[in-house]
């Protein structure tokens, strides 16, 4: 495990549990940054003559990562500019179907849109609710988070793949922020339509770079009317047409897709099983201490499979004294948001749990 952590400077200063707010830059992505602008600092236009090469390389690492086809993966700056992309290409009037307080880049997006919208609520009867409101209102998109940013709530990607089954013809656009990065994923296999990333978290690979995942019949279901010169460049995008450029109108930015392609390899030779089984013995984990301290909400202490990200009973003074003693967390909703990934450890929970006693006291 010690070795997992090498890399990552931020953990030798800081309690970091904090990924659902940011991930970490890791030495290695950090090499390839300094290196590629040293590079453009030297060599000008003639490092953007390759640029084609890199980013398709980008898109075969996101498609190994999460099994997608290159010609079906874009590369976008970050999530809220993909969903918006892809909402402008939705004809209207459309009803859609959102989580009450689901992430506020899923939902206001579509509230500020001309859509009918009916509501979920996120309690520990999520999944009876989704299937319940799917059956009622039979609205024609279904746009949600994997997991919950505030509290962890977790959609299981079994789940997923059962009610896409059962409504076959409602398209499934999911933000995939909080959640890939921390298990395997198979998109093709999820049978959700769309999945919409921003990399800057669970998966460390900085700002300014995501991907959006389409899968087979979603083109033609869709019209976006983003268009420009790099529209219609690149191999991938000659493959499928105009549809997946219509995602990526402008120029690529080579120093930030380059940093999620380096970020994955990082995670390709960890092993995203690795990775997996690391995050689940940690949030078990922090659920059963959590629970028994009585800090969290009724609805995930209710519910079985959870995610890694927690909200504590806590207000700005213990997030003040915790801050104090280098704990990084962040304030969401109620509470405290805790977070862990697989660079974390039993002794930083530990860490935690001391802290949150002696407060107490």
């Amino acid at each position: 495990m010690s070795n997992l952590r090498k890399g990552f400077p931020v953990l030798e200063r800081y309690t970091y549990l904090n990924t659902a707010a940011s991930g970490l830059l890791h030495e290695k992505v950090l090499e390839f940054r300094q290196e590629h602008d040293l590079d453009f600092l030297i060599s000008g236009s003639v490092l953007k003559e390759n640029q084609g090469r890199l980013l398709a390389k980008v898109r075969e690492e996101v498609g190994e990562s999460f099994n997608c086809e290159p010609n079906r993966v874009g590369l976008v700056p970050n999530f809220s500019y993909g969903f918006n992309t892809l909402l402008e290409g939705i004809e209207k009037p459309k009803k859609v179907l959102l989580l009450n307080n689901d992430y506020p880049s899923i939902n206001w997006p579509v509230e500020s849109r001309d859509f009918e919208i009916c509501y979920a609520e996120i309690n520990e009867f999520l999944e009876e609710n989704i299937v319940e409101v799917l059956k009622k209102e039979q609205p024609q998109f279904f746009a949600f988070s994997i997991v919950q940013y505030i509290n962890g709530i977790k959609l299981s990607t079994a789940f997923l793949t059962q009610l896409k089954k059962d409504f076959p013809e409602v398209i499934f656009v999911a933000d995939g922020t909080q959640f890939l990065g921390t298990e395997a994923f198979d998109f093709d296999a999820s049978g959700i339509d769309v999945v919409i990333s921003s990399t800057y978290k669970w998966l460390n690979a900085g700002y300014g770079n995501g991907f959006m995942l389409f899968n087979k019949d979603i083109e033609g279901k869709i019209s976006p009317k983003h268009l420009g010169f790099g529209s219609l460049q690149g191999k991938y995008k000659a493959q499928e047409g105009n549809f997946l450029g219509k995602f990526e109108p402008g120029h690529q930015d080579t120093l930030n897709y380059g940093s999620l392609g380096e970020a994955l390899k990082l995670i390709k030779d960890i092993g995203i099983s690795t990775i997996e089984s690391l995050v689940n013995v940690l949030k078990s984990h922090a659920k059963q201490v959590f629970t028994e301290m009585n800090l969290l909400e009724e609805a995930v202490v209710k519910r079985g499979e959870h995610s890694s990200i927690f909200n504590i009973k806590g207000d700005d003074k213990l997030y003040q004294y915790l801050r104090e003693k280098d704990i990084i967390v962040s304030q969401r909703g109620e509470g405290l948001r805790v977070s862990f990934h697989y660079f974390n450890t039993e002794e930083e929970l530990g860490v935690l749990v001391k802290a949150l006693k002696a407060y107490k006291k």
